[in-house]
């Protein structure tokens, strides 16, 4: 890791360094730096302090998006903003807005609207990645979702294409999902959904289950009665590619499944099932398990108000 850190920031300097706007040196530093940026799992993936994630994320987020002015068509780093932007918003602006409602209502307004635009500014980038290889593919999305979607991966960079289906697809989902009065956010959920069974059709193992469990967690995001039968498929295969190493899988089944159904003991056991996952068990899900881990506390405080004894159900022995 030290090693890439290392590489990384000597070739920025290099770009710095170089710094005439025609320069052919300027531009090489540049693409290097993203093609660093985007090999295997990021810095931020791997550690497992939160805090010192939430600190630096900004400022490496603005330089991605420096470097994106020299190289816009960097597929690296189109990816590295997508997810980046996505990770941000989810784990630090999103979360304060959801534990700062009860306190200050229009205070988490204001970080509800911050996150929406952070999670827009993801999905751009990722539609801005998948259109270098599938030109029209937004507009085409937003008309003709399955349609669409299938033509995604029919050439070269299968991979690559599945991680931008899914940044893009997790950047727009989490848009929507709070954005809930948004008719027009709202509308846009087939486009998610296209995006992330075409990824499932062309490898439900990927990330060791990630693609179930982003089903697991979309169903909460959708209008209606959720299909518990369908949760419950896409909860089990997640969890059994992840094999239990995915402590956010639990609290998705939580939330999505148990909180709706007020089913304390199954709340109570998967909230447990979340806290028992080693944080280091995983290297590449350090960070992810330890916000899981925070979110797990929060909302075990939050038992009693999200799960109402049979005394305050409606209809209950008083």
């Amino acid at each position: 890791m030290r090693r890439r850190i290392v590489r990384i920031a000597s070739i920025a300097l290099l770009a710095t360094v170089f710094g005439g706007p025609s320069c052919s040196i300027r531009r090489y530093a540049v693409n290097q730096v993203g093609n660093a940026l985007a090999e295997g799992p990021s810095v931020y993936e791997t550690d497992e302090d939160v805090e010192l994630v939430g600190e630096a994320l900004p400022f490496g987020l603005k330089l991605v998006e420096s470097l994106l002015v020299q190289s816009p068509n960097h597929r690296g780093l189109l990816l590295t903003a997508s997810s980046g932007f996505a990770l941000y918003s989810y784990a630090y602006v999103d979360y304060r807005a959801e534990i700062t409602e009860e306190a200050d209502l229009e205070r988490a307004g204001h970080l509800r609207d911050r996150a929406r635009k952070l999670y827009l500014r993801g999905a751009d980038y990722g539609f801005r990645g998948l259109e270098l290889s599938y030109p029209g593919f937004r507009q085409q999305l937003f008309t003709q979702p399955r349609q669409a979607a299938q033509i995604v991966a029919n050439r070269r960079n299968k991979q690559k294409d599945i991680e931008f289906l899914y940044w893009t697809a997790a950047s727009l989902g989490l848009a929507i999902s709070i954005s809930r009065n948004d008719a027009a956010m709202l509308a846009r959920l087939p486009e998610v959904e296209a995006m992330i069974e075409r990824a499932l059709e062309l490898d439900e193992d990927w990330r060791e289950g990630a693609l179930h469990a982003f089903q697991v967690q979309l169903a909460a995001a959708k209008p209606g009665e959720p299909d518990y039968d369908a949760i419950q498929r896409h909860y089990e295969r997640a969890l059994q590619l992840s094999q239990g190493k995915d402590a956010s899988l639990y609290l998705a089944y939580a939330e999505t499944v148990a909180v709706p159904k007020q089913n304390r003991a199954e709340f109570d056991a998967l909230i447990a099932k979340a806290l028992a996952v080693d944080v280091d068990a995983d290297r590449n899900r350090r960070l992810l398990n330890a916000l899981a881990h925070r979110r797990a506390e929060w909302l075990r405080e939050r038992a009693d108000e999200l799960i109402l004894t049979l005394e305050e159900k409606p209809g209950g022995v008083q």
